[in-house]
């Protein structure tokens, strides 16, 4: 009875332990797809705020046209 519990121990004891390897390697995985997914959104801010940039500059040239105009 007792090596019974004592298996059932270890087999629940493995069980634990393979998840928490489970767990490490897929918050891994997370944690790169959080990098990843970060840099790409400091990349479009980044084209974002030089897409207003741009337009910003038009607009002060269309302005300045029509006033000439």
């Amino acid at each position: 009875m007792a090596n019974q519990n004592l298996r059932q121990l270890e087999e629940k004891i493995d069980r634990l332990i393979a998840l928490c390897d489970q767990l490490h390697h897929e918050n891994r995985r997370l944690r790169e797809r959080e990098a990843t997914l970060l840099r790409e959104r400091s990349q479009l801010v980044e084209k974002n705020e030089l897409a207003r940039s741009r337009v910003e500059a038009m607009i002060t040239r269309l302005k300045s046209l029509d006033i000439e105009g």
